[in-house]
C-alpha cells in the first residue's frame, strides 16, 4: 500500500506540475493520516498561494474544528479596519454636584468613565520609569484642583460595556483564573490579582499563602493548594462580582513565593476603591464608600435615573490600536481580545455587548466573500469551546486581510515569528521556517493549532491554518507534529 502512494506521489510530481517540497508536504500530511496518536482525532490543514488564490494542498478543509487562541485572528483583523489601527481608549475623570473651590469642598462624585481600555494600568505597558501608581497620579490631579473634600463617592463608571463580563460559553474552570479575566467596560491592571505561595518539600504537603497582590478589598481566598511534583496544576474558582474565591490543586515543590493568579470579581470596583485609597493618602476626605454605576442602580432600582450633568476635568488615553493588537497576539492576550470585540459592538451601537460584537465581526467578513457556513463564533478571543471554524475559512480570512495594505502590515507584525519570538519563539529553529512563519498559535486540553503566513523559496507568500482536536499524544508531542508540518510549508518552492 506504502508503494502505491510513493508512485502516486511520482506520477503527481511529472504529470500534474506538483513540485517536490509540494510532494514533501503531502507526505507529512498522509504520515499524519496514519499515525496512531490522532487515530481519534479530528484535524485538518489549508495552506493557499495568496496571490494565485489558488490551493497549494489541504485535508479536511472544511472540517469545523474547535480553533482555540487562532480564533483571535478574526476579531483582532476586524477591529484594526473598523476601529482603525489609530484608534485610541480614552478614560476620563468627572465630578457632579457643586464644587466650592473657596472651601475646597466637592458637593458631589468623582466618576471615573471608563471605555473599555485594557491597558489602563496594564502590566503589559507599564514602563521601568512608571513609578508612580495610576491612582497616586489621578488624586495628584485632584488635589491640585483644590479638591480637599469629597461629601459623595468615587464612582466607577463601566456603562460603555453591558454588565455581562463573561461569555455565557465559558467554563467553570476558566472564569476564576487570569485567562478567564471577562472584559469590562472599565478594565483596570489587567483585571487580574496574584497569589504567593510558599510550597513544601514533598508531595503532599500543604502550600501556604504568603501574600496576595493586589489586596482586593472584601476578597476572601480559601486555598486548598498542596505540593506536587514539578508541573503548576493550581485553578482559581470564582464567578464575577463575586468575593468568594477558591483555590485548588498543586503547585511545584521547594519554591517561595510561587505565583498563581486570577480573575478580579469586579475590576471596575476595585479601580474606583483604588483611587479612593490614593486620595485618601493624601489627606482628601471622601464621605462615602467606593462604588460602582452598577452597584448603585441595584440598589436604587425604583428610583429616577442619573440626571446630574457632569464636569470632565482629566482625559487619560490609550496607546494606539495597533500596539494593543501587537500585544493581544503577541501574548494571546484574551482579556485584550474580549474587550476588542465589545468595543467595535460600543463604537457602532453605543454599547460594548458579546452577542451584538459577534454579529458585526461575522457580517464583517461575510462582506469581505468569505462562506462563513460552518463556522461558529461564541467569544472573541477562542477561549469558548463553542466556537468552531474550518482551516478553508481561516485561510481564507488570512487571504483576505492581504488585500488591504495598511490593515495587513499591522496584522501581520502583530503575529508571533517561528524561532523569534510569543509562541513560536522556540520552534522551527535552524529551517527555513525560522524568521519566516508568522503564525498565530492556539492551545487547549485536546486542541492544538496554527495559522498565518509563510514565503515561499520562490517568495511568494502563503497562508495557512491547521487544526487539530482530540489526539491522544501530549501536548507537546502534539505541537512536534505540527511544527514538521510548518517547517514542509515553509520548504515549498
Amino acid at each position: 500500500m506504502k508503494t502505491l502512494r510513493i508512485e502516486f506521489l511520482i506520477l503527481s510530481f511529472f504529470v500534474f506540475g506538483t513540485s517536490f517540497s509540494q510532494i514533501k508536504l503531502i507526505a507529512k500530511i498522509n504520515s499524519l493520516k496514519s499515525d496512531s496518536d490522532i487515530a481519534h482525532a479530528s484535524w485538518s490543514i489549508c495552506v493557499l498561494d495568496v496571490k494565485k488564490d489558488s490551493v497549494i494542498t489541504s485535508y479536511n478543509s472544511n472540517l469545523s474544528l474547535v480553533p482555540a487562541s487562532t480564533h483571535k485572528i478574526l476579531t483582532t483583523a476586524a477591529a484594526l479596519d473598523l476601529l482603525g489601527w489609530d484608534f485610541k481608549y480614552e478614560t476620563r475623570l468627572e465630578y457632579d454636584g457643586k464644587f466650592d473651590s473657596i472651601a475646597g469642598i466637592l458637593h458631589g462624585n468623582i466618576y471615573i468613565k471608563g471605555s473599555g481600555d485594557p491597558t489602563l494600568n496594564s502590566e503589559t505597558f507599564k514602563k521601568k520609569s512608571d513609578t508612580v501608581p495610576l491612582t497616586d497620579q489621578w488624586a495628584q490631579l485632584i488635589l491640585a484642583k483644590g479638591i480637599k473634600k469629597i461629601e459623595g463617592a468615587v464612582i466607577a463608571d463601566a456603562s460603555a460595556f453591558d454588565d455581562e463580563t463573561i461569555p455565557s460559553t465559558w467554563i467553570w474552570g476558566d472564569m476564576g483564573n487570569y485567562y478567564g479575566a471577562g472584559a469590562n467596560g472599565l478594565n483596570f491592571s489587567d483585571n487580574k490579582f496574584s497569589i504567593y505561595y510558599k510550597s513544601g518539600s514533598k508531595k503532599g504537603d500543604s502550600a501556604i499563602v504568603t501574600k496576595i497582590s493586589p489586596q482586593i478589598p472584601g476578597m476572601k481566598i480559601t486555598s486548598y493548594v498542596h505540593t506536587g511534583l514539578y508541573l503548576d496544576n493550581a485553578f482559581i474558582y470564582g464567578a464575577p462580582y463575586n468575593n468568594l474565591r477558591y483555590v485548588k490543586g498543586t503547585i511545584p515543590a521547594g519554591k517561595n513565593n510561587y505565583q498563581v493568579e486570577g480573575s478580579i470579581p469586579d475590576p471596575s470596583l476595585f479601580c474606583a476603591q483604588s483611587l479612593d485609597s490614593s486620595l485618601k493618602k493624601i489627606g482628601v476626605v471622601i464621605s462615602k464608600p467606593a462604588t460602582t454605576i452598577r452597584a448603585v442602580k441595584l440598589e436604587t432600582l425604583n428610583s429616577k435615573p442619573e440626571t446630574e450633568k457632569r464636569t470632565r476635568f482629566f482625559t487619560q488615553t490609550s496607546h494606539t490600536l495597533d500596539k494593543i493588537i501587537y500585544q493581544t497576539n503577541m501574548q494571546s492576550n484574551n482579556l485584550f481580545a474580549e474587550t476588542l470585540l465589545k468595543t467595535i459592538a460600543w463604537k457602532k451601537t453605543s454599547i460594548g455587548s458579546e452577542q451584538t460584537g459577534i454579529d458585526i465581526v461575522q457580517n464583517y467578513w461575510k462582506q469581505k466573500g468569505i462562506d462563513l457556513k460552518g463556522s461558529y463564533m461564541a467569544d472573541g478571543c477562542g477561549l469558548s469551546r463553542f466556537n468552531a471554524i474550518t482551516t478553508k475559512q481561516l485561510s481564507e480570512i488570512l487571504r483576505v486581510i492581504t488585500q488591504d495594505t495598511v490593515v495587513f502590515n499591522k496584522f501581520y507584525n502583530s503575529l508571533p515569528v517561528a524561532g523569534k519570538s510569543g509562541s513560536l519563539g522556540k520552534l522551527c529553529k535552524g529551517t527555513l521556517a525560522e524568521n519566516n512563519i508568522h503564525a498565530k498559535s492556539g492551545y487547549m486540553t485536546r486542541v492544538r493549532s496554527y495559522a498565518g503566513y509563510a514565503t515561499s523559496k520562490k517568495g511568494n507568500l502563503l497562508c495557512f491554518a491547521i487544526i487539530i482536536n482530540n489526539y491522544d499524544c501530549s501536548p507537546q508531542q502534539m505541537k512536534e507534529k505540527l511544527e514538521e508540518l510548518m517547517i514542509a510549508i515553509a520548504e515549498i518552492e
